[in-house]
């Protein structure tokens, strides 16, 4: 969609001084040097500050690439201008499903912008709280490991789970536990990387550093199971000071997670909310738990060490 193509390009450009300065300098007269108008469409127009709406949402580039990629949007907000125009022209606002689209669109944006406005009271952690994370989680930083991986995710039903332990304690080579996925018709998919200690979910990463090479780690995954066979890892420590961003930033988004948490909380407990028709609860009754199996808590026995090379030629064997 021209509106996704649209986001997609915002993400290679950014608002820069360069812009800013285009948009405010003055003449020597002090009229403005430029209007405020980068195009005109038919009878529509597209202002400076909507292509600067789409700059901000974007990440750094070049000062000397702006002028091209400002004028990218622009081309890009100008074709959706013109379907903006057709659209408006047949009416196409009075049908329910683009009413509904717009209402839900509103509805998220107006969603988000109070999670933000909730969220800015989020204080950034000091330089104690950085050192105390840092000490709490070695796997991470003192003793952060690069993990060279062989995974299949799995979808399979809780019923199935008993069987799948028993092939993967049985067997001698991952190949083995696709082959068998393959037969009993279990869909999954094989993928390899190699993954450092932070790209892992922070609660797998004690399971990953007290596994050994030619070990696997089981995880729930959703519907199903994800299988982690580790080929071969390596000790890559990060120091205090190169972590301390990636710290911040955890415990920072973890501080926002739970004011929204809370904020959420509060609001049901303080809201009238009624469940109707199918969706009347039973008196007493809570929300169902997750129906998902749960992963074992340690690594698994994994396929003997010897089948290293095999497994290091990637995903495709699997599939």
């Amino acid at each position: 969609m021209l509106a996704h193509e649209i986001a997609r390009t915002a993400l290679l450009v950014t608002l820069t001084a360069v812009l800013v300065a285009a948009c405010g300098d003055k003449k020597d007269d002090g009229k403005a040097a430029a209007t405020q108008v980068a195009a005109k469409v038919n009878k529509g127009e597209i202002s400076i500050h909507q292509i600067n709406a789409v700059l901000q949402r974007s990440g750094a580039i070049p000062p000397e690439q702006v002028k091209r990629a400002s004028g990218e949007v622009l081309e890009r907000l100008i074709d959706q201008e013109l379907f903006v125009q057709q659209a408006t022209a047949k009416k196409l606002e009075r049908s329910v499903a683009v009413g509904q689209a717009i209402e839900a669109a509103k509805r998220e944006i107006l969603s988000r912008a109070y999670v933000e406005q909730l969220t800015a009271q989020a204080t950034k952690p000091d330089a104690a709280a950085i050192a105390a994370f840092y000490n709490e989680n070695p796997a991470l930083f003192a003793k952060r490991r690069i993990y060279n991986l062989q995974e299949l995710s799995v979808q399979i039903a809780g019923d199935r789970i008993p069987a799948l332990m028993q092939k993967i304690t049985d067997a001698k080579k991952v190949t083995e536990i696709a082959n068998w996925l393959r037969a009993e018709k279990i869909p999954f998919n094989a993928n390899a990387g190699v993954k450092a200690a932070e790209q892992l979910p922070l609660e797998l990463v004690p399971r990953f550093a007290a596994a050994k090479d030619g070990q696997i780690v089981l995880a729930q995954a959703p519907g199903g199971m994800l299988i982690s066979f580790i080929v071969e890892s390596r000790e890559q420590p990060m120091d205090e000071k190169a972590a301390a961003p990636l710290i911040e930033q955890s415990i920072t988004n973890k501080k926002k997670v739970e004011v929204v948490q809370a904020e959420v909380k509060r609001l049901r407990e303080t809201g009238a909310i009624e469940h109707l028709g199918e969706f009347v609860k039973p008196a007493g009754a809570t929300p169902a738990a997750a129906a998902a199996p749960a992963a074992p808590a340690a690594a698994a026995p994994a396929p003997a060490t010897a089948d290293k090379k095999a497994l290091a030629k990637g995903a495709a064997e699997l599939k």
